[in-house]
């Protein structure tokens, strides 16, 4: 997978040369014979950036007759501080909660929590860039939910990630809000009648599941077939007997096994799960770690399904270009080193050194959903979606 090191804003403006036009309702945005002919633009002077003085090279289209600058392909476009991109990246993987971070950096809350928004669609973007570089999937997959929830433990949210076996690359997020489930006191009974917000649709856990089969069928091998293994959900093998790719998965059914008192040795059918599902089982350890809002105990929360999303690709992406396999032994070989997409750790740098269009990206059905915040969550009653049109 191509992708610079060097950020843009170190780039210097002679060796820059735009691919395609920013504009996206311009011709050459995204032409289809844009490789062959090559885009036409011609320089326009300089202009100074207010925030960092920083001279930045002007051009015009030839097709559209816009300007634009050689900012409009960087992260940090329109950004009044644009040095807190990459710490708040990092701290948002951190374990940080947004107050904490801002606390941190000297900037307000509001601050942090914009940002993160961008971070998140940009994570969206750029996983979406590294599967199309991932030509088929030729690994066991570890599917399952992770269980979290939104503005209170009412309202449930379980986001599914499938996770290579061996590589333990994550292939994608998609989430799924379902009602509180298991036994309910009568006290609780009585407060959640008195609340007027209304359950979430039905089938939640079934859609996403089939957006997890359609994601790996598409990059399944073509004289081959993928090694699904998941526990023992019902909504897992309902949707794949009725899925019209069936016959590309190999499903691979190990149950939750009834575990005993705390200290109590553990059963070989539970020894046998614990190491078949070992790399999704990790996966949701890192992330309840590293994310402050999925803590155990914490007032952290998130507030909008669409939050948990943005954050939850932020943290893919660092789990698969950024984050070595392991901390306790000299391996820093990433998940996507494993697959062959990059050659070395990449850093939040190099992450953020170019900004991705919506428009220009092969993107997984039903992405553009979560790109916009259409996810609307019933209990926070303002849900602000992402209807900027020149804007990531």
């Amino acid at each position: 997978m191509h992708w610079p090191h060097t950020p843009l804003e170190r780039t210097r403006s002679k060796s820059f040369q735009p691919a395609h036009c920013p504009w996206s309702d311009c011709a050459q945005h995204c032409p289809a014979d844009g490789a062959a002919q090559g885009f036409q633009f011609r320089r326009a002077g300089f202009y100074k950036r207010k925030v960092d003085r920083r001279r930045i090279q002007r051009f015009v289209c030839k097709s559209c007759g816009r300007t634009f600058s050689q900012q409009s392909f960087a992260c940090s476009y329109y950004l009044k501080r644009p040095e807190l991109l990459v710490p708040i990246a990092a701290g948002l993987n951190a374990g940080s909660a947004h107050r904490q971070v801002a606390r941190s950096l000297g900037c307000a809350g509001s601050t942090v929590t914009r940002q993160s928004q961008r971070l998140g669609r940009h994570a969206m973007l750029l996983h979406a860039e590294t599967l199309t570089h991932l030509p088929v999937i030729e690994e066991p997959v570890v599917f399952d939910h992770f269980e979290t929830f939104v503005c209170s433990h009412w309202d449930r949210v379980a986001v599914a990630t499938p996770v290579g076996k061996d590589s333990w690359f994550v292939y994608g997020l998609q989430p799924a809000p379902h009602r509180r489930s298991g036994r309910v006191s009568p006290y609780q009974e009585k407060k959640r009648k008195q609340q007027k917000v209304p359950p979430p649709p039905p089938g939640q856990v079934t859609e996403s599941t089939r957006w997890v089969l359609d994601l790996l069928a598409a990059k399944a091998p073509a004289e081959g077939q993928v090694h699904l293994i998941s526990d023992g959900h019902k909504a897992y093998e309902q949707v794949l007997s009725k899925h019209p790719a069936a016959l590309r998965f190999v499903h691979h059914i190990h149950p939750n096994p009834q575990r005993g008192p705390k200290g109590a040795p553990r059963s070989k059918e539970a020894c046998q799960r614990d190491h078949v599902m070992f790399a999704v089982d990790l996966l949701h350890k890192l992330w309840r770690h590293s994310s402050a809002s999925h803590k155990r105990k914490t007032f952290a929360f998130a507030r909008r399904a669409n939050a948990i999303v943005e954050r939850g690709y932020l943290f893919a992406i660092w789990r698969n270009l950024i984050k070595g396999s392991s901390e306790r032994r000299p391996d820093p070989s990433t998940p996507a080193m494993r697959l062959g997409l990059t050659d070395v750790p990449w850093t939040w740098q190099r992450v953020l050194s170019r900004r991705l269009f919506p428009a220009r990206v092969v993107k997984p059905p039903g992405l553009m959903t979560l790109y916009r915040r259409n996810l609307v969550t019933p209990a926070v009653g303002i849900n602000v979606q992402h209807t900027l049109k020149r804007a990531f």
